[in-house]
Order: structure tokens, then C-alpha cells, then sequence
């Protein structure tokens, strides 16, 4: 029952601390808590709680965090990440900034009123300067990466289906949950299943995570890049199919109707073409207009039908 909970009942429960937001430029869901421990490291978020309560003007904990911000917004945006590799003259002056700021962090220490309070200030200082210098290499890494995978994937497909570009990276950076954690190093869309194993193989060379897409209708993350050295090969090109063709399988008494696809074929297609044949197709989730065959073998998905007929795997020759 719903019965009412009583005030002091409510009262009594620990409140959660307070979600702040002091790091500048944060359209994101991440707190700064975990945008801190994400660049700096958890000690500087345990250095940056153990001061946060001793601030006198406050202006060096500003400057700190605007460094973060600035840090933080390029790497959340594909565009301004590619911006700043086509401008390298921009990228220095980001990175001056950034360091100037921190000088300015320096100079405002004062070692001989607190000695111990400022040996903690060091050290988190010491904490954001090798995020700066991490921030400023990752660019160059990134360049040669790029470069090396472009001559290494030409081999395999089309130049055309070499996606570095800012839209391609937002657009597969999640799926139906929303859950963004790293945008993708780079996303393929192979013409033909005949490319794919020359990709995979490519991939691993270049010691990218590979990360199949369909319609990215899941909500099991499955096809959400957790590091940016990724790749997502996105299936949707390969959409060739029969119709229903009856088929001797081992192990079997008789032929079976069976419909060939390949894994970019939207679920609908297949249950089209199986009541055409005066079939049903077992597998029938809600995303049944957008969602893919190849998907719905990855997840073992099943539907309303599933309890008569089973899952996708239960129907996978």
C-alpha cells in the first residue's frame, strides 16, 4: 500500500551532497567530481575537497577550474577537436592559455602562511600540469593515428567509408540509451560483407576496439564506445536478403524455410518476406521498423512472439 511516510522519517535519511558545478562550459551529465577524477585522478579530487572549505578570495580555485573546463569542452566536441587539429596555431594558443593560467595558480601560493596546506596546492597543481601536457600530446597522437589508419583502411574499403569527421562520431557516439562516454576514434561503413574480415583484421593492427553497429535501437550499450581508441564498423550498407527458401540443415529431418540476410537487413524486411511466404519470423521487438538482423542475433532478442516461437538465436541457422 501507499501508505504516507512519516516527516521526520524523510528528515532522518542522509541527504546527498550537493551536486556541485563550478567547472565552466559542463553541458555534459557529468558532475565535477567525476570530470576531476576523469582528467586529474581521484587524489586531485580528494586535494580539491580537503581545500575547497579553506578559500580565501576564491580566484585560484576559479582559474584551476577554468583550466578543466577548457579542457573538458574540447574533448567533449568533435568539432572543436577537429578545428583544432586543422589549426595548429589555434591549439598552441589554447594551450598557452591554459598554462598561463596556471602560473598565475602558482604565483598566488603562499608557502609561508601554511606550509602544509601548500604542499597539498602543489601537488594538485602538479596533478592539472600533466593534464595540460597530456591534453596538448593527445593531439599529436591523434594526427599520426588518423594518418596511419587512413593508409591502413584504404586497403579494405573506400575512402568514402572512412569517417573522422565531427557528425559521424557524434552520430555513433551512443544508442537508444543515451549513455555517452567516449566518442569513437573513427566509424566504417563497409560496402560489402566481403570488406569485413580485411577491416577487423586492419583494426586490430591499428589496436582499435571494434565496436558492430546496426540502427542503434539497443539499450544495452552494446554499441557504445568506452575508449576513444575505437572503431565503429556500422553495418546498415549490408542489406542484401532472399525470400524464403526451403533448406536441408544437419542434423534435421526435413527442409526448412530459411531466409539469408546480411546484418544490416532492418528486422521488419525479414518479417515481410517470411508472411509473404506464409511464414512468421520469430523475432519481433518493438524497434522491429529500425533495428537490424545483425543486431538482433548479437543481443539474442526475442518480442511478444518469443514465448510461442523463442529468441533469435533459438531461430539461427
Amino acid at each position: 500500500m501507499n501508505a504516507p511516510t512519516a516527516l521526520n522519517a524523510l528528515l532522518s535519511q542522509a541527504a546527498e551532497p550537493a551536486r556541485l558545478r563550478e567547472i565552466p562550459y559542463n553541458y555534459t551529465s557529468f558532475s565535477d567530481r567525476e570530470i576531476v577524477i576523469r582528467l586529474l585522478g581521484s587524489r586531485a579530487w580528494e586535494l580539491l575537497q580537503s581545500l575547497r572549505d579553506e578559500r580565501r578570495t576564491g580566484r585560484s580555485a576559479r582559474m584551476l577550474y577554468e583550466v578543466l573546463g577548457d579542457i573538458w569542452v574540447v574533448q567533449r566536441n568533435p568539432y572543436l577537436v577537429d578545428d583544432l587539429l586543422d589549426n595548429p596555431r589555434r591549439r598552441g594558443q589554447l594551450v598557452d592559455a591554459l598554462r598561463h593560467r596556471l602560473t598565475e595558480v602558482q604565483r598566488r601560493r603562499t608557502p609561508q602562511d601554511d606550509a602544509q596546506r601548500d604542499a597539498l596546492v602543489g601537488e594538485l597543481l602538479v596533478l592539472v600540469q600533466q593534464a595540460i601536457d597530456g591534453f596538448s600530446a593527445h593531439f599529436d597522437e591523434l594526427a599520426a593515428l588518423r594518418q596511419k589508419a587512413q593508409r591502413v583502411l584504404r586497403r579494405c574499403t573506400a575512402r568514402d567509408n572512412i569517417k573522422f569527421d565531427g557528425l559521424s562520431r557524434v552520430a555513433h557516439v551512443t544508442d537508444a540509451t543515451d549513455w555517452r562516454v567516449e566518442y569513437p576514434f573513427v566509424v566504417l561503413v563497409p560496402d560489402t560483407e566481403a570488406e569485413m574480415a580485411a577491416l577487423v583484421a586492419a583494426c586490430i593492427e591499428l589496436g582499435l576496439t571494434i565496436i558492430p553497429r546496426g540502427g542503434g535501437t539497443g539499450y544495452t550499450g552494446g554499441a557504445i564506445p568506452l575508449t576513444w581508441k575505437s572503431v565503429v564498423i556500422n553495418t546498415e550498407k549490408l542489406e542484401a536478403m532472399t525470400e524464403v527458401e526451403m533448406v536441408n540443415l544437419p542434423g534435421l529431418d526435413g527442409p526448412v524455410p530459411t531466409i539469408w540476410t546480411e546484418a544490416g537487413v532492418v528486422t521488419q524486411r525479414v518479417a515481410d518476406a517470411a508472411e509473404r511466404a506464409g511464414f512468421v519470423f520469430a523475432v519481433d521487438p518493438t524497434s522491429a521498423e529500425a533495428s537490424c538482423v545483425g543486431g538482433n542475433v548479437a543481443m539474442n532478442a526475442g518480442g511478444k512472439k518469443a514465448v510461442l516461437w523463442g529468441t533469435a538465436l533459438d531461430n539461427l541457422a
